[in-house]
């Protein structure tokens, strides 16, 4: 392929950052994890609040980002800010674990999805319809239609960035449309008093929902314990919402969008989310939350609704949000990669951009990556696994703003993180809470998260080794006006 000047275009303005950052963070996890999180906690109140929390925390993190993208306005983002305020060997563990499986088991996760809730429409697409059986693997029909759906946006993305800019920015607008409209017609079409009052007769009692329809109170810290638990499916709900500083490379005006757009951005999707929850409450009792079919709850809350055509109107609302939602991944992913290959931290050929200034062999290897995760049907576990990884980042990254602050005072900062150094120390001391409780009382979901991590060391000094001597080796950003 004709190589180009390695220049990125910027070609994305605010409203298209921001839907990035909308459209990356509402995937299916909103329709599907309140149920868990209602089983856990037991009420109306601490469902909310769980989501309230998460919110606060999520927004507290892109304020507090906003600096670090003001001072690194370049592709990479997260990886950059963790390799500029602590050194390479953390910035690779971070790229390793986001292409090992934070970014492409997402991707394979929410490509699923959309095949899962496209089969209610289209039933020959379900996962229970087997094209290949070979023993020691199984082919669905799902899992081929999330290929293709990859393939598809990965293609897309690889003709430019504004054709990638033009589905995220449509499809994620249909979808805050979509939701908006959902949350106006359960409010206004199925509320029904008596399940509201009902449900909120449970106040803010915190304790375990069992089937029956129990409440069994929780002793001593594990209450805790429940309280972090629970918040891993809406943790996972809100992320990806740093999606946006990995193409800061192609933003117009970085220094001041990025920032705005990663504030404006969580601020829309907590509400939604928030409002969601509450809509939950009001149009269906407390136990069809906690026990809805298959955890899927918008279903469920659909069907109350529009009646029997609710399951339709739902599934094609996941299939467009799902299809936004993918195209996001997909778009910003490839760019860390990229950044890491300059820095001589991963396959040199990945370092380059095609003739329409984009990282076309970053996008086709992430693509061939979440492909064999559809294939491995081992997605859903590696994500459990990694969202205890994904908090420990986001400390560290949030951490590097102390750093360098005191390692580089000079350095051009267009914008202070928010509420320094009270919010910030606040994300970390919340953060790290629920951190320690995870890693006490989900370890199923802790060690093998860290274990994922710590593979990348022997990694790291291997990639290392191989381009020592090669154009960059992780080597720091000497000068504030140098690109990447």
């Amino acid at each position: 392929m004709n190589e180009q000047k390695e220049t990125f275009r910027r070609s994305l303005g605010l409203l298209d950052a921001t839907m990035v950052v909308v459209g990356s963070m509402i995937g299916s996890g909103i329709f599907i994890v309140s149920a868990d999180i209602t089983r856990n906690v037991g009420s109306a109140g601490w469902l909310l609040l769980v989501w309230v929390l998460t919110g606060l925390l999520t927004l507290t993190a892109a304020l507090s980002y906003g600096e670090l993208s003001g001072m690194y306005p370049r592709a990479g983002g997260q990886y950059v800010y963790l390799k500029e305020s602590f050194n390479p060997l953390v910035g690779f563990l971070y790229g390793w674990s986001f292409f090992a499986v934070i970014q492409t088991g997402s991707i394979a996760a929410v490509g699923v999805a959309f095949s899962k809730f496209a089969a209610y429409i289209f039933p020959g697409l379900s996962d229970r319809h087997i094209l290949l059986d070979a023993g020691f693997i199984q082919i669905s029909a799902a899992q081929l239609t999330s290929i293709l759906l990859i393939v598809f946006l990965t293609y897309i993305n690889t003709r430019g960035v504004k054709e990638g800019k033009w589905i995220q920015t449509i499809f994620t607008l249909a979808k805050i449309v979509a939701l908006a409209g959902l949350i106006l017609f359960g409010f206004f079409l199925a509320f029904r008093k008596d399940i509201a009052v009902a449900n909120w007769n449970t106040g803010f009692t915190l304790g375990k929902l069992d089937v029956s329809g129990s409440l069994l109170p929780y002793t001593g810290l594990a209450a805790l314990g429940a309280i972090a638990g629970s918040m891993v499916g809406s943790l996972f709900s809100s992320d990806s919402w740093n999606n946006v500083t990995f193409i800061a490379g192609e933003i117009k005006r970085p220094e001041r969008n990025i920032g705005l757009s990663l504030f404006l951005g969580t601020l829309i999707v907590t509400a939604i989310y928030v409002a969601i929850n509450l809509m939950y409450t009001v149009v269906m009792p407390l136990h069809a939350i906690a026990f809805a079919e298959n955890d899927r709850v918008g279903v469920a809350a659909s069907q109350q609704i529009f009646g029997t055509s609710g399951t339709l109107v739902i599934a094609f609302l996941l299939m467009v949000s799902t299809f936004g939602c993918d195209n996001g991944l997909i778009l910003s992913g490839a760019r860390v990669y990229y950044t890491m290959a300059k820095d001589g931290l991963f396959f040199r050929q990945v370092g380059t951009l095609n003739r329409n200034a984009v990282p076309a062999k970053a996008l086709w290897m992430q693509c061939v990556w979440a492909s064999l995760l559809c294939l491995s049907g081992k997605y859903g576990e590696l994500l459990d696994y990694v969202i205890f990884v994904v908090l420990i980042f986001y400390i560290l990254t949030i951490i590097g703003i102390f750093r360098l602050r005191k390692s580089k005072p000079d350095w051009p900062r267009p914008y202070r993180a928010f509420g320094y150094p009270v919010l910030p120390m606040l994300y970390i001391i919340l953060a790290s809470g629920i951190s320690i409780l995870l890693f006490i009382y989900k370890p199923a979901f802790t060690w093998p998260g860290l274990g994922i991590v710590l593979l990348g060391i022997p990694v790291y000094y291997f990639v290392r080794g191989r381009n020592a001597g090669g154009p960059g080796t992780g080597e720091s950003i000497a000068d504030p006006g140098q690109d990447l």
